[in-house]
């Protein structure tokens, strides 16, 4: 039985930067309910907490909470999302409920762009000339050339 529940799914930019013919890759949100490693009696984690080594730390389960509360949102993406257990091998983030709770759309979609682009410098421009070769630049001063229909 799986830890995580599937939130949502999203295709993002490939690299974290969207330019013409730019691949794009599935991007999923995979939530941790704050039940999971909880100290609160009752939920069966009396002896500790199996998933502090990957995850932020177990919550007590609130009284009044309607049981959707998170612990965690683990983001992965689809063709690389290999756990060894219940531990995601590469997530590209890990945040924790409030984090993610309080998170803007813009600031996510920033913060997976950047795991995205990893250490590859950022995008700014492209140019199309008129034979349908097409160059990119990139912030670090590089460019380089893609012909149509080359991905």
């Amino acid at each position: 039985m799986s830890i995580y529940s599937t939130y949502w799914v999203l295709k993002f930019p490939k690299y974290g930067d969207y330019h013409n013919g730019c691949e794009w890759v599935e991007v999923i949100g995979q939530g941790v309910r704050i039940h999971i490693g909880s100290p609160t009696p009752g939920n069966g984690y009396e002896d500790g907490d199996p998933y502090a080594s990957f995850l932020p730390p177990a919550l007590p389960v609130p009284e009044a909470g309607d049981g959707m509360e998170l612990r965690a949102m683990v983001i992965v993406r689809d063709d690389d999302s290999e756990k060894l257990g219940q531990q995601y091998t590469r997530p590209l983030l890990v945040l924790s409920g409030f984090e993610y709770q309080t998170i803007s759309f813009p600031e996510l979609h920033r913060q997976i762009c950047d795991a995205l682009r990893g250490n590859r410098p950022r995008f700014i421009a492209e140019w199309t000339n008129v034979d349908g070769t097409t160059r990119l630049f990139f912030e670090d001063g590089t460019s380089r050339e893609i012909h149509e229909g080359e991905i």
